[in-house]
C-alpha cells in the first residue's frame, strides 16, 4: 500500500491541483496558539488557514480527504472543534499534547463523529504513549520530527530518525490498531536528507503516511499554476514509481538505516 501523502494549503485551486495530481489528503492548519514561541527565528511552515477554508477546499477536490489541525487543548476548543466538524472535515488532528488528560478531552470534543489524528510532537507525549495508545478512538498518530526534535534538543530534525527514537515510538505503535506515519518529504533528490533515504525509512518502520513539505512545492515562491500543476504532476508520478522500487527491494533496508545515520552525523556535524 502506498504511502498516504498530505499537503498543506488553504488554496482552492492549488488543492484541486494537488488532488488530481494523486494528493491523498489536504491538510488545512487552523494552528497558531505558542507556535511563534515554541519555533522562534526557524524556517517552519506557520500557515494562517480559517474554519471557512476548509468547506471551500472540500468543493474543490473530488477524491482527496481533508485533514484539520486544530489549536492544542484551551478553553475554546470544544466549540473550535465543534466549528470544524460542523464544516465536515474528514479527519481532526491534536498537535502539541502532553498529556493523557488532553488527548482524553480531545476524544470526548470529537465524540467519534471525525477520524482523529494525534500529532505526537512533545517528550512529554512519548513518556505517556503507552496509556495514550490504550484509548479508545485514536484512528491514527502522525510523529511531528519539528517540535519533538526542539523538545530533545536536537540540531537537526531527522536526528530522531537516526538515533533510534523514531523506531521506537513505530514498534510501539505497530502493535496496535492505530495507523501512523512521521515527518515531512520533499521531492526526490532534494532537502538535506533526500527524500529516497527517508521514504525507505517510511517503508522499513511501517509509517503509512507522510507530509509532503513546503520545499515540494512553495506556493510562496512558485505563483504559477501550470507550473504548479507541473511540480505535482512529476513530483507524485516519482515518488510512487520510487515505492514500487522500494516495495520490491526490502532487502536494502539495513543499508539504507546505517546511510541515513551517516548522513544525519555529516549534516549535524556541519
Amino acid at each position: 500500500m502506498a504511502l498516504k501523502l498530505m499537503y498543506i494549503t488553504n488554496e482552492p485551486d492549488v488543492a484541486a491541483i494537488a488532488d488530481q495530481a494523486g494528493v491523498d489528503r489536504i491538510f488545512i492548519d487552523l494552528e497558531i496558539l505558542d507556535k511563534e514561541a515554541r519555533q522562534p527565528n526557524m524556517d517552519t511552515v506557520k500557515s494562517h488557514h480559517k474554519i471557512s477554508d476548509i468547506g471551500l477546499v472540500k468543493k474543490a477536490v473530488s477524491k482527496a480527504e481533508i485533514l484539520t489541525r486544530v489549536n492544542h487543548i484551551y478553553e475554546c476548543s470544544r466549540q473550535e472543534i465543534d466549528a470544524v466538524i460542523k464544516e465536515k472535515t474528514d479527519i481532526i488532528m491534536l498537535p502539541y499534547f502532553k498529556t493523557v488528560d488532553e488527548v482524553k478531552l480531545f476524544l470526548e470534543y470529537v465524540d467519534r463523529k471525525k477520524k482523529t489524528s494525534l500529532l505526537l510532537e512533545t517528550p512529554e507525549a512519548v513518556e505517556c504513549l503507552d496509556e495514550i495508545i490504550g484509548l479508545p478512538g485514536i484512528d491514527e498518530i502522525h510523529i511531528g520530527l519539528n517540535d519533538l526534535s526542539l523538545g530533545y534538543r536536537k540540531k537537526f530534525m531527522f536526528e530522531l530518525l537516526s538515533d533510534g527514537t523514531v523506531e521506537k515510538i513505530c514498534a510501539k505503535l505497530r502493535n496496535t490498531q492505530i495507523s501512523y506515519g512521521f515527518g515531512g518529504i520533499a521531492g526526490l533528490e532534494q532537502g538535506q536528507l533526500s527524500a529516497e533515504y527517508i521514504i525507505k525509512e517510511h517503508y522499513r518502520l511501517g509509517s503509512k503516511c507522510a507530509i509532503l513539505s513546503r520545499s515540494f512545492c512553495n506556493t510562496s515562491i512558485v505563483k504559477d499554476r501550470s507550473q504548479i500543476r507541473n511540480i505535482f504532476e512529476n513530483g507524485i508520478k516519482s515518488i510512487r514509481e520510487f515505492e514500487k522500487e522500494v516495495k520490491s527491494h526490502w532487502d536494502y533496508f539495513e543499508d539504507n538505516r546505517l546511510s541515513v545515520k551517516s548522513i544525519v552525523k555529516q549534516i549535524v556535524e556541519k
